[in-house]
């Protein structure tokens, strides 16, 4: 089981990584979003940012679709989210060793090749 703090430590160790200031987490490289705290919205009632629950770039539609059938109690998406290559990540789902393998896929389909410095991932 993993929490933010979790998900900054694994995500600042990536080279270029910026958090940008928020109520939760945000993490971007080259100025594109990789992972960040879920903005919860109920319609009538205030946002929530849910710190236990992360929206993780996937890169496209097969590999979000590949998640959210394969592993339903990891992942999940709302409507807000259709059409978008984004998943929720439920972190206390997960352990240490998975986020660090999703977090940094998601970096390296978000950081251009010239910044990318030798870092590894699933699709190297």
């Amino acid at each position: 089981m993993v929490d933010a703090e979790d998900v900054r430590r694994v995500a600042l160790a990536l080279p270029h990584t910026v958090e940008i200031p928020s109520d939760g987490f945000d993490f971007r490289v080259a100025d594109k979003g990789f992972v960040w705290s879920y903005p919860e919205r109920v319609p009538g009632k205030p946002r929530v940012i849910r710190l236990d629950i992360a929206v993780l770039y996937v890169g496209d539609e097969a590999e979000k679709q590949a998640l959210l059938l394969g592993e339903p109690d990891v992942f999940f998406t709302t409507p807000g989210y259709d059409g978008l290559p984004l998943v929720l990540l439920r972190l206390g789902q997960i352990d240490l060793e998975r986020l660090g393998e999703l977090v940094t896929d998601a970096w390296r389909m978000r950081v251009p090749e010239v910044l990318r410095g030798g870092v590894q991932g699933a699709d190297a």
